[in-house]
C-alpha cells in the first residue's frame, strides 16, 4: 500500500476506535453523528458529519474533515462491523481492491 491508502486505512481505524468509546476522547468530541442533525433521515446509516473547512492548504487535511470523509466512502456493511477486527478485515479488503484497480489501470495506460 502507498502512504495515500496507509492514511485512509488508519484514519478509517481510529474513526471506528472513537465511535466506540475506544479512541482518544478529543478526537471523539470532533466527530458528529450525521443522525444529530437529521435523526429521521439518516438514523440507521452511521454516517458522520463532514464540516467545512477555511484554509485550502490544510482544511482538507484536518481530522474534523479527513476523517468524516473517509468514513462515509465506506459501505454500509463496513461501517456497521461487529467487531474491530472484522472492520480492519473489510477495510484491508476494500483498500486493496481499490489498490489493485489502481494498479492494474496505470500498467495498462
Amino acid at each position: 500500500m502507498d502512504v495515500p491508502e496507509r492514511t485512509e486505512y488508519k484514519l478509517g481505524v481510529m474513526i471506528y476506535r472513537c465511535l466506540h468509546g475506544q479512541g482518544p476522547r478529543y478526537l471523539a468530541d470532533h466527530l458528529i453523528t450525521a443522525s444529530d442533525i437529521a435523526p429521521r433521515r439518516s438514523a440507521n446509516r452511521n454516517r458522520l458529519t463532514v464540516l467545512r473547512y477555511r484554509l485550502s492548504t490544510y482544511g482538507c487535511r484536518a481530522f474534523d474533515y479527513a476523517g468524516p470523509t473517509v468514513w462515509n466512502s465506506l459501505p454500509d456493511e463496513v461501517r456497521n462491523s461487529d467487531s474491530f477486527d472484522s472492520f480492519k478485515r473489510f477495510m484491508k479488503t476494500i483498500i486493496f481492491s481499490r489498490y489493485s484497480l489502481i494498479s492494474a489501470l496505470e500498467v495498462i495506460l
